[in-house]
């Protein structure tokens, strides 16, 4: 459990950095005038390698083993957290986007390292013990990445882009430095050679909770990475502060939801399957349909007070039911990955996770410009979540129930 301490301290402080970036660089960019789409352009590369790096760096991790992956992850960051203080007074959407890629791969080499780990930290077989931990590590990264949104506008407001920047990169330095004197070396490295066609030949249960995956993180990002914080800053008038608080509060209440997943699932008795998954998915849908009728009901012409308390509620209320299914999915695809090749099997299912989210950043910009921005590109965007989360529930309910139904046929 030490291993999993330091691994969760690399992680957290890697988290910590990544959503304060984030939030740093779509502020201090719209603040100079780029518009939705521009913006969204910014995290296209991102998301695009990191769809790359969960899929051949599992496959890597699996040769040279998690420590290295994981240090490899951190090394990354700090270069792209120097590199954009560096450029900060001459700042250029192209240099953002090779940033940005440097940052997307670093993310999803930690990622994969981190939760890979827990898999080898936990007694093989104990299903219960295997969720909690999950659990605990997945809703305090979330927590804290809810915090890195808050501290990213409270920093470009008190000491600006470059000395956020750099400041960051000093605290990651701690925590990498920390990873290489205290991880084992050889932890996670595969017994037998993993080639790059047996990444594709996944267990039939991995590949669809990977296509519900791919749906479910592209509903979130629909309207959460662009159309959400501009609209609260440019529609509502809040400040950078403002913003990031809002979407800090949202994602600490969504971490701190999962790390509740095992007492309000009652795991320790019985521990979740592809149905819960299905179920939990399943009650987004309504969720979103009401948050649609009362946001276009209140109209351009509503409080900016009004729509804040409306936004509050409804994402607060998705953000719990969705806190729940992410959760499960990441109890599952730990606890069905093979133990000799975990890392490369986690890695396959989170290039799916960030397809899904390359696919849902477009959209939100995309959508969020198309329809004029405001309230109307809001609504736009949370109807094109709408639609992935039936689309993921679909998945899942399909794959739960078509086994009974054809042994049926069969009979």
């Amino acid at each position: 459990m030490r291993d999993y301490a330091v691994v969760s301290m690399a992680y957290w402080a890697f988290t910590l950095t990544d959503g304060a970036l984030r939030m740093l660089v779509l502020l201090f960019l719209h603040e100079q005038g780029y518009g939705p789409l521009a913006l969204a352009s910014l995290f296209l590369f991102y998301e695009f390698f990191g769809i790359l790096t969960n899929f051949f760096g599992g496959l890597l991790a699996t040769q040279i083993g998690l420590k290295a992956a994981l240090v490899a992850g951190l090394t990354l960051q700090i270069v792209a957290l120097v590199a954009l203080g560096w450029q900060a007074a001459a700042l250029s959407i192209p240099f953002v986007m090779v940033a940005q890629a440097a940052s997307g791969i670093a993310k999803d080499l930690v990622k994969m390292a981190s939760k890979s780990w827990v898999k080898l930290a936990v007694t093989p077989g104990d299903a219960s013990r295997l969720m909690y931990w999950v659990s605990v590590l997945t809703g305090s990264k979330n927590a804290l990445k809810g915090f890195g949104f808050f501290l990213g506008g409270a920093l470009l407001t008190a000491v600006g882009f470059a000395q956020a920047n750099f400041g960051m990169a000093a605290f990651l330095t701690l925590a990498t430095v920390l990873s290489l004197l205290l991880l084992p070396g050889g932890a996670g490295k595969s017994t037998a050679k993993v080639k790059v066609k047996q990444m594709l030949s996944r267990d039939t249960r991995l590949n669809r909770l990977s296509l519900a995956r791919f749906f479910l993180f592209g509903s979130r990002d629909a309207w959460f990475v662009v159309a959400l914080p501009v609209f609260l800053t440019a529609t509502l008038g809040l400040t950078h502060a403002q913003t990031g608080a809002f979407l800090a509060l949202w994602v600490v209440g969504y971490g701190f939801a999962q790390s509740l997943t095992p007492r309000v699932l009652k795991t320790a008795q019985s521990p979740p399957s592809a149905k819960t998954a299905a179920r939990w998915t399943t009650c987004l849908a309504p969720i979103l349909a009401l948050l649609l009728i009362a946001l276009w009901y209140l109209g351009a012409e509503a409080t900016a007070r009004s729509m804040i308390l409306t936004l509050a509620g409804g994402l607060g209320l998705f953000g719990f039911v969705f806190a729940m299914n992410s959760a499960i999915h990441s109890f599952l695809v730990v606890h069905w990955a093979q133990q000799d090749k975990v890392a490369a099997d986690i890695g396959f299912y989170y290039s799916a996770n960030a397809a899904g989210r390359l696919v849902g950043t477009i959209l939100s910009g995309w959508l969020f410009q198309l329809a004029g921005q405001g309230v109307n590109g809001l609504l736009l965007c949370l109807l094109a979540s709408f639609v992935f989360v039936v689309a993921s529930s679909c998945i899942l309910s399909l794959s739960t129930f078509s086994k009974p139904i054809l042994d049926y046929a069969k009979k």
